[in-house]
């Protein structure tokens, strides 16, 4: 994305989205084995923080707060994709993990305006995670 403002042209990206959880290792174990998200060298080093890889230069910092609130608004949510929507979904279900469609029916999938299929989710902190085939 190339932005010019006052003269200055610079290229913003995505770096990292950060998470406040209750069970650090909880959340960790789910964004590790449901989620499949990869763990990357914290470079923090603090103890109750833990990254995960989103991408090529992306990451999801997962930080231990147990003081955190979220508001259960699923218009607020985290966003992946993935080419084999069918097949997270069976993971999902082998799993016991719930998941929903944009509407809030259980088990099922919608399709976007744009015509992406997607389904929702959440983490066990409340935090919704949309998965779509975009």
């Amino acid at each position: 994305m190339s932005i010019q403002t006052k003269g200055q042209d610079f290229n913003l990206g995505f770096d990292h989205f950060a998470i406040l959880v209750e069970n650090l290792e909880e959340s960790s174990n789910f964004y590790l084995n449901i989620m499949g998200l990869e763990e990357i060298e914290n470079k923090t080093k603090q103890p109750h923080i833990r990254w995960f890889a989103m991408g090529s230069k992306s990451a999801l910092h997962v930080i231990e707060d147990n003081q955190h609130k979220i508001a259960d608004i699923k218009g607020v949510h985290l966003a992946l994709y993935t080419d084999n929507l069918d097949g997270f979904i069976t993971h999902l279900r082998q799993n016991n993990i719930y998941f929903e469609n944009w509407p809030g029916e259980e088990n099922t999938t919608n399709d976007r305006p744009d015509g992406v299929r997607q389904i929702y989710l959440k983490d066990p902190n409340g935090y919704w995670i949309e998965v779509n085939e975009n």
